[in-house]
């Protein structure tokens, strides 16, 4: 059996390395760019396995996502996870050849914030984000062979949880933060609508955090397929004729589109929560919203998550099971293809993922 130090690939000096970078709209390269070197409170990461995200899909099919738009090159990837390969002066307390995954936030500045939302990092003005172009320079992702992270971003991986596995605690974290918007959920009903890769995890957040029943809904059926394999007990595939259940206590709308906020404002019960977990678009778009005001009915908004990520690999170490939601793997030189699968609704992708090294 391999020490931790013998997975970690051997580094020569000043060698190259592959990265996916992004250089416009439906321009995404393999490229090889120089290999890191960690400085002071740095960590050289040998990375292993990355996860396709909605925004790595936008930047490059609009060269864009939400607001942020490129202005040069980008290296896509914010889920992933690998081994420790080297450290920079003053780090402790990490080893060479640690399984590792990586909290992809940074915020810019004191990081203070008002007392309303004191701790909630998530909600800071500014914040460097692994794979982003919000700022010039663009905040450079993890799909790439290595890369130097602040040694405080880093995340060490339970015993028993691998680092395909470690690659999918960023989108857990992200669910366990929706599900945390309602401060108790056990044995409660629960309706999730939208079954993509963040929706399916939210199924299995809201099942690993208590509740009682979790119904789910989606308009294609490989996806209510994943969820069904994610713990919902339930499934409602609107395009066969099923419609959203009636009364429900707590709905989460992963799906980000406005025509849904009606039928599942409709969905919720009186007096009930909704939790917005799907990015809405940033224009002007119609929507049916008169149930908010006449059911008094709770709406909360989701975004990314604050320290949930510790959870998320918690909960991996204690055996929530995410990989039913794998349904593709892909090299990093056909990065290309893994993008135009997982942004293919008709390809059955729900996670991609992308081996960001030859042994994973």
């Amino acid at each position: 059996m391999k020490t931790a130090e013998e997975h970690v690939r051997p580094i020569a000096p000043a060698s190259p390395m592959k990265a996916v970078v992004v250089h416009g709209a439906g321009d995404v390269r393999v490229d090889e760019r120089d290999r890191p070197v960690p400085g002071p409170g740095e960590v050289l990461l040998a990375l292993e396995w990355g996860g396709i995200c909605g925004s790595d899909i936008a930047y490059w099919k609009k060269g864009a996502s939400g607001t942020a738009a490129l202005t040069h090159p980008l290296v896509l990837g914010h889920e992933v996870a690998g081994r420790i390969a080297a450290l920079g002066a003053g780090v402790t307390g990490l080893d060479v050849g640690r399984p590792v995954t990586v909290h992809p936030a940074r915020p810019v500045g004191d990081g203070a914030l008002p007392e309303r939302i004191a701790g909630r990092t998530n909600l800071h003005p500014r914040v460097r984000y692994f794979g982003s172009a919000a700022f010039d320079p663009h905040t450079d992702g993890g799909f790439s062979e290595y890369r130097t992270v602040p040694a405080d971003q880093i995340r060490p991986l339970p015993q028993g949880v691998g680092t395909e596995q470690g690659a999918l605690a960023e989108p857990l974290a992200v669910a366990l933060h929706a599900v945390g918007r309602v401060p108790d959920l056990r044995g409660r009903t629960v309706l999730v609508n939208g079954c993509g890769p963040i929706g399916s995890l939210v199924v299995a957040a809201a099942r690993y955090r208590g509740a009682g029943t979790v119904l789910a809904a989606d308009l294609a059926p490989a996806s209510l397929k994943v969820a069904r394999a994610m713990g919902a007990d339930e499934i409602r595939d609107l395009t066969a004729g099923d419609t959203l259940p009636e009364d429900v206590e707590v709905v989460f709308e992963a799906s980000g589109a406005p025509a849904a906020l009606g039928p599942v404002l409709r969905s919720t019960a009186r007096g009930g929560t909704l939790v917005q977990v799907g990015n809405l678009p940033g224009t002007t778009a119609p929507a049916a919203l008169g149930d908010l005001v006449t059911r008094e009915i709770t709406w909360i908004g989701s975004y990314r998550f604050v320290d949930e990520i510790d959870e998320a690999l918690r909960a991996l170490r204690d055996g929530l099971d995410v990989t039913p939601l794998i349904t593709h793997r892909f090299p990093l030189e056909r990065a290309e293809e893994a993008l135009a699968v997982a942004a293919d609704p008709g390809s059955g992708s729900s996670k991609v993922m992308l081996r960001l090294a030859a042994g994973a």
